[in-house]
């Protein structure tokens, strides 16, 4: 058990607080100090039991300085020690900690998985094993600063290693080394990392394409919304960007500056679910860490959680969720422990929630508190007034990230992109577009290089708007007919043989529907 004294500050506290356990015949295990002020000392004593704890606890109460007693799921250390494992955890370059004999001191899973062995074989690890012809430690004293983009060969991959000397004391000289943090990025990925850092250095609203009014209206209604503390709901199709949109609604609030964290609840197993999510206490299940593991919420505490595909939540995490919104509490994986935290919570879906509420899926109180706010992202079908500009802005990012010259993309190809369905939306696009920049060799993307894959085609008068007249359905669905044909037949007597009329009615119906630049008669 770990307890948390709220105390004075005074020489001897320890001492007389830990002569009571003694008595009782307890072990304190460890203890810490804590506070703004020293005003708080936390014990680890695993052998006290809840029942000594109420008759030790008056006594503990009573001894001078002492204001109060009560337990804690974590110390100090240990709650520092989960999230520097939950940083480290999340990076996916090899991070390696290293002393100045040139001796591992500590790893990520990342760096573990390079080397070929487990995180608690790592301390002790010589790296000349793995860098024999690299000398670190006298690098480290030779620089004494940090070190970018140092090349090396490590297991047969090319990698750019960052090294960040550590020292002891605030002098920063050489006496005062203690080691280094080495991190190590792939060589053959460097394109990509200039691009994700180029598309991080846009913030917010400004990452998200504006080009169709939808779209528009969309951010409109989204700023709007940002500022404001209660749930909000994001719906829309898979690959439309709602973490995006939901990013940019964190950035544009008051949270800007606090953590964002991410949880997608499908395909993940209940159990695992709700640790991710709420975290368990020391000992909470067989193979649970001796520590116990802190939650994507209270790594959030202040910030946002965005919760993907919630339709996917089981009936018992809904439970915990509601309680969560009502009142901002929550108990930890084995614990008894109420834990309260102010975490603002946007949820996405591409689920009919209001059909699974129905159905009993879904609790109809927790999609009341969920949908406060809601907003709906248009499908790409929707929105291909937009699609040229879109097009040309992911061509541009994957022309940058492989490291080729900017390609064209011909007449032939937009159409055939505006003909497609696109079951994968903007993300579809983007992936695409980057494989034709990627075949692409003669500087123009040809609909060769588009790779469309026929499937989840949609039936029947669906992504058609049947708002207007019939002649102007009727003109949007012989619209659609030849701008994806044209790229296949393209030329007015080949199309009209297709389909079986003239070539000149074709010619005409090509020009009213601006298919096409030129004739091959």
């Amino acid at each position: 058990m770990r307890l948390r004294f709220h105390c004075q500050n005074r020489i001897g506290i320890l001492r007389d607080i830990v002569a009571h356990f003694a008595d009782y015949g307890l072990n304190v295990a460890h203890g810490e100090v804590g506070g703004e002020h020293g005003n708080a000392i936390y014990l680890h004593v695993p052998q006290l039991l809840n029942a000594q704890l109420a008759t030790l606890k008056p006594e503990l109460e009573a001894v001078p300085g002492v204001f109060g007693v009560r337990r804690v799921s974590l110390m100090p250390s240990e709650r520092r020690h989960l999230e520097l494992d939950a940083l480290l955890s999340s990076l996916s370059d090899p991070v390696m900690s290293i002393d100045m004999e040139g001796h591992l001191v500590a790893a990520n899973r990342a760096a573990g998985q390079l080397l070929g062995v487990r995180i608690d074989e790592v301390p002790g690890l010589s790296l000349d094993r793995y860098l024999p012809d690299l000398d670190l430690p006298a690098l480290i004293r030779r620089n004494n600063a940090r070190v970018n983009g140092l090349r090396v060969k490590l297991r047969d991959t090319v990698f750019l290693a960052d090294i960040a000397p550590l020292h002891r004391e605030k002098l920063e000289d050489v006496a005062s080394l203690a080691g280094a943090v080495v991190t190590l990025h792939r060589a053959d990925r460097i394109g990509e990392r200039i691009y994700q850092v180029q598309r991080q250095a846009l913030r917010g609203f400004e990452t998200i394409f504006q080009s169709s009014p939808r779209l528009a209206a969309l951010i409109r209604e989204a700023r709007r919304m940002a500022p404001l503390e209660a749930p909000l709901l994001i719906q829309g199709e898979t690959g439309t960007g709602k973490e995006l949109l939901a990013r940019a609604c964190h950035l544009a609030s008051a949270r800007g500056q606090a953590p964002f964290m991410a949880l997608n609840c499908a395909g993940l197993p209940e159990s695992m679910a709700e640790t991710e999510l709420f975290g368990y206490a020391p000992g909470a299940f067989e193979g649970a860490r001796p520590e116990g593991k802190l939650g994507l919420l209270e790594l959030t505490a202040g910030g946002t959680i965005f919760l993907d595909e919630v339709g996917e939540m089981s009936p018992r995490l809904q439970v915990k969720l509601l309680r969560f919104l009502q009142d901002g509490g929550f108990r930890r994986v084995g614990s008894d422990e109420e834990t309260y935290l102010d975490v603002r919570v946007i949820c996405a879906t591409q689920q009919d929630l209001p059909a699974l509420c129905a159905q009993g899926q879904f609790r109809q109180d927790l999609y009341h508190r969920l949908n406060v706010l809601s907003l709906s992202v248009p499908p790409l079908r929707d929105c291909l007034d937009g699609l040229e500009e879109l097009a040309a802005q992911f061509i541009d990012r994957a022309a940058r990230q492989i490291g080729c010259t900017l390609p064209a993309i011909s007449e032939a190809a937009l159409a055939r992109l505006r003909a497609y369905h696109w079951p994968g939306n903007v993300r579809q696009l983007e992936n695409v577009l980057f494989q034709a920049v990627s075949l692409c060799e003669r500087g123009v993307i040809e609909p060769r290089h588009l790779r469309l894959p026929e499937v989840g085609q949609p039936s029947g008068l669906a992504g058609i708007d049947l708002e207007g007249s019939l002649a102007e359905i009727l003109g949007e669905v012989e619209r659609r007919v030849l701008t994806t044909l044209y790229p296949r037949y393209p030329s007015s007597r080949q199309l009209g043989k297709r389909l079986g009329v003239s070539h000149t009615t074709i010619a005409n119906k090509l020009k009213r529907h601006g298919i096409g630049l030129e004739e091959d008669d």
